[in-house]
């Protein structure tokens, strides 16, 4: 049994310490992910918390099918759209910022944002999920409600644009 159906189950007999283990196993990671997308980091902390705030309203009706993460990506990713809905703003956030950045890292780190505004939206968010959020190809593809073929052609893509981007096109990884 994994860990997750472990804590769902905990969490359905009403164990609070499994509610606060499943935040704190989860909540950086959907952060993460709103603050990819939400370029205030107040926002991106609000939506991140209306996630959780989300997912317990409709617990009852929640059925485990896999990691519990996934559906808290859809939830974020819907309510990210939700936030720009109208607006026409672009939905990227800058990369987070890491403590004890250097210099270098930040030149870096301006550029692989530059170049992720760069793709298509629908390429964008393949890229976050897979290069930042380290998902596979099928829970992105689950997450996105895509086929794992077109996930695969938009990795590829991504991969070709990026490096086009960034200057690397002779160069192998």
């Amino acid at each position: 049994m994994d860990s997750d159906l472990r804590l769902i189950q905990k969490m359905k007999s009403g164990d609070e310490r499994a509610v606060d283990a499943f935040v704190r196993k989860y909540y950086p990671l959907v952060l993460r992910y709103c603050r990819l997308h939400i370029r205030d980091r107040g926002h991106a902390e609000d939506i991140a918390q209306e996630t959780f705030e989300r997912f317990f309203r409709h617990f009852d009706r929640y059925r485990h099918c896999g990691k519990a993460a996934n559906y808290l990506y859809v939830i974020a990713a819907n309510l990210c759209r939700d936030y720009y809905a109208g607006k026409g703003a672009d939905v990227m956030e800058p990369l987070p910022e890491s403590e004890g950045c250097a210099a270098e890292d930040v030149e870096g780190r301006i550029d692989i944002q530059a170049a992720l505004d760069g793709l298509p939206p629908e390429i964008r968010e393949t890229a976050v999920l897979f290069f930042c959020q380290e998902l596979t190809q099928k829970e992105i593809a689950k997450i996105l409600g895509i086929g794992l073929p077109l996930v695969k052609y938009r990795v590829r893509r991504a991969r070709e644009l990026l490096k086009a981007y960034l200057g690397e096109e002779g160069k192998e990884q």
